[in-house]
């Protein structure tokens, strides 16, 4: 068992989070011995997944729903895995989404470390759009579609 505090670094969570996430129903069936928390196994798993589910752009009611969820049983997973689903689609569009951003950014950071070889862009410009070196060239198509 550990405590609040433990867990708090454990996590690199505040230890206002926990209070917070225990007061909204998140961990149903943490132990409280003279009432103070005690987190056992259950409540770190539930945790990994919360942090999981709120680092894919979940809010606190989604997940407090997928939660009790778990706590009703094997009815519910469909429901759970449906919703998994959705938030696993949502995070590989903004992990695409955010694949074009750097490519942008390496794109733009080989052009200016031309353009600061060279002291102009001129020679760049003129290999604009399709001229650009082999390893350059898919950073560029990929950060213009």
């Amino acid at each position: 068992m550990y405590s609040i505090g433990q867990v708090s670094e454990m996590f690199g969570l505040p230890i206002s989070t926990l209070r917070y996430y225990d007061k909204q129903g998140l961990f149903p069936g943490i132990e409280r011995r003279s009432g103070i928390r005690k987190f056992g196994e259950n409540e770190l798993e539930a945790l990994r997944v919360i942090e999981c589910l709120k680092m894919s752009g979940l809010e606190i009611k989604d997940i407090k729903q997928f939660m009790d969820w778990c706590v009703e049983g094997a009815s519910t997973y469909p429901l759970r895995r449906e919703l998994l689903e959705k938030q696993r689609k949502t995070v590989e569009a903004e992990i695409a989404h955010m694949n074009k951003v750097l490519d942008m950014l390496r794109f733009k950071c080989w052009y200016y470390d031309q353009a600061i070889q060279d002291g102009s862009e001129d020679r760049i410009k003129s290999l604009l759009p399709d001229h650009l070196p082999d390893d350059i060239q898919p950073l560029y198509d990929h950060a213009h579609q």
